[in-house]
């Protein structure tokens, strides 16, 4: 799928909004319109290939049980009753570039995420969404950091697409963290993790007033305000060479 467009107010086309880019909304709706009204992008960090690496094993793993109809260990040991859920567009669900979109008649935005994972619950038939997490430290995981919130409204986005979508979908969502070990005596070219498993009552109240809030932005002729102390804020005036 080619790079969306800036964009246009008035434009009848639904315009496409990824999950990220709602966040980026959060974190700065001055960087959001610069991002959306002019393409001009936040400068990217180097890119997690270890995180990569464990998503990719994750799903490849959680596939072997989903083409078996049968239920993960890991959902077992934790009392969860669903198998991983089979469904023909799950492939372009998990695609980052298609993601499972829904157009929203408010905005006329087309937003779209690319989910994890998603299971059945057993008997109800409900969709749960999953979300895997890699990390490396010596304390248990959890959620509950002020800078996880975009963990939380992550989850709560892909509960609302999936709705949008026509499903019944659980409230509670859960993180599949892998942790590594770094205790071992040594390395042997082998990193064990532990995992664990953390529920999420999710609650998408706050999506379709953030996409109108986002549209206003959007529409507006000049750029909103940014968040205090934005570092990027000013990379924007820098390259574009105006005031902005």
């Amino acid at each position: 799928m080619p790079r969306s467009k800036n964009y246009e107010p008035g434009n009848a086309k639904p315009h496409p909004l990824s999950r990220s880019k709602l966040q980026l909304f959060h974190e700065c709706p001055r960087c959001f319109y610069f991002d959306q009204r002019r393409g001009l992008r936040r400068p990217s960090g180097p890119p997690f290939t270890l995180n990569d690496a464990v998503d990719r094993l994750l799903k490849r793993e959680f596939d072997s049980y989903r083409t078996s109809g049968t239920p993960h260990p890991l959902l077992t040991a934790q009392g969860i009753a669903a198998v991983p859920f089979l469904h023909p567009e799950l492939d372009n669900w998990r695609n980052f570039r298609r993601g499972l979109r829904v157009v929203h008649p408010e905005t006329n935005f087309e937003v779209y995420g690319a989910l994890d994972d998603v299971w059945q619950e057993s008997g109800t038939g409900r969709l749960i969404v999953a979300d895997y997490k890699a990390t490396a430290k010596t304390s248990e995981v959890g959620i509950d950091s002020e800078w996880q919130i975009s963990y939380k409204r992550q989850v709560e986005l892909y509960q609302w697409l999936l709705r949008g979508a026509g499903f019944d979908v659980c409230d509670t969502a859960w993180f599949v963290y892998a942790n590594g070990d770094s205790t071992a005596p040594s390395f042997g070219a082998k990193l064990e993790f532990r995992m664990t498993l953390i529920p999420y009552v999710g609650g998408t109240a706050w999506v379709p007033p953030a996409l109108v809030a986002a549209k206003s932005a959007l529409d507006a002729p000049q750029p909103p305000r940014g968040t205090a102390n934005c570092p990027f804020c000013g990379y924007y005036q820098k390259r574009t060479l105006i005031e902005v």
